[in-house]
């Protein structure tokens, strides 16, 4: 695989990352922090093949990418937490259909129209299924823009292998800052065949996608279906990162541009001989509880967050009452700092 390195924002990255893993169709509508990404589509689209749309709306957006997955197209669609609130019927109707798409989220602050600095506040949207019913998306959280360009390929795997959508789910900080990258230069991630798609009849019996279920009993046999689906996943798919776990009294816990800080926090921590660890979920869903089964009940964990206490839930169901959990989060803009981290440690100490 050839390959080249480039400096290049999250935004950029997560845009790059989908043409090269054959993304062919594109519908977005701009917000902050997440412009640049509709930007680099609307200039790189054309140009590998596939067809971008700005749309007059989100809504719109979301439902040309269930009519582009439904015709076996890769799709995608991105934008940042009001907008993906906007989203979320579309999303609902795509997994309903169990149609493969990625979604991407660049959050920003909030509740309502809030501001356009970083947070981590969508993260009950995301992985508690935002829309109406019974489903799930796979929910990927990249720390560092080599991962974003990295995650969003893995997205489109996923997306297709399952039959399911995939969410990325950044903040204004990942999308915006630039890093070195390595860049492949091939598309990788060919497109499966897709015997369920809308192509044309001709020669075989009609397929149908839908999310409608009238007769009586139905629509649970589907839902079983899909939870089957969803168990799976559960068993294969969950991904994490973790560090200095064997010896570690504290456990961070920290996802995406926040983990970053943590990891900072840590290395000073450790310096002065302190017997700290990290675990940074990278699938926010499946959540890797697993590795928090793994530690006694002498350990402490210090779940971080830019929301008020989100992830922590998910932290407290993993750990299941047998470890002690402490929370530092800020929310609105707000970052927690190294400073604030080990001062937080330093307490529970």
């Amino acid at each position: 695989m050839l390959k080249k390195k480039v400096l290049i924002s999250g935004n950029e990255a997560i845009a790059e990352g989908a043409i090269q893993a054959g993304c062919n169709f594109y519908a977005g509508y701009p917000i902050t922090p997440q412009n640049e990404l509709i930007a680099y589509m609307a200039k790189h689209m054309q140009q590998a093949g596939g067809v971008f749309i700005q749309a007059e709306s989100e809504l719109a957006a979301i439902n040309m990418v269930y009519g582009a997955s439904a015709a076996g197209s890769r799709a995608m669609t991105s934008s940042s937490s009001p907008g993906v609130s906007l989203k979320q019927e579309g999303i609902s109707y795509i997994s309903g259909a169990q149609l493969p798409a990625v979604i991407v989220n660049i959050m920003r602050g909030g509740p309502g129209l809030g501001n356009i600095a970083p947070a981590q506040s969508d993260y009950f949207q995301a992985t508690r299924g935002g829309g109406h019913g019974d489903y799930h998306l796979i929910v990927l959280a990249p720390a560092s823009v080599q991962e974003a360009y990295d995650l969003t390929q893995t997205s489109f795997y996923l997306a297709d292998k399952y039959r399911i959508a995939v969410m990325i789910l950044g903040d204004g900080i990942l999308g915006q800052m630039m890093e070195p990258i390595n860049l492949s230069t091939n598309k990788i991630n060919a497109q499966p065949s897709k015997p369920w798609a809308l192509t044309g009849c001709k020669g075989r019996k009609p397929n149908i996608i839908k999310s409608f279920f009238l007769r009586e009993g139905a629509l649970e046999e589907f839902n079983l279906k899909l939870q089957k689906n969803y168990d799976i996943i559960r068993k294969k798919e969950t991904r994490y990162e973790s560090l200095f776990l064997d010896d570690a009294t504290i456990i961070l816990v920290a996802y995406g541009t926040m983990a970053r800080i943590a990891k900072s926090a840590v290395s000073q921590l450790r310096l002065t001989g302190k017997k700290i660890g990290l675990i940074r979920p990278i699938s926010l869903w499946p959540f890797p509880e697993k590795v928090f089964q793994l530690k006694s009940k002498k350990v402490k964990y210090l779940v971080i967050e830019m929301s008020y206490g989100q992830m922590l839930e998910d932290v407290k169901l993993a750990v299941n009452g047998v470890s002690q959990v402490e929370f530092l989060g800020r929310s609105g803009g707000g970052v927690p700092s190294e400073k604030e981290i080990v001062s937080k440690v330093n307490k529970i100490l």
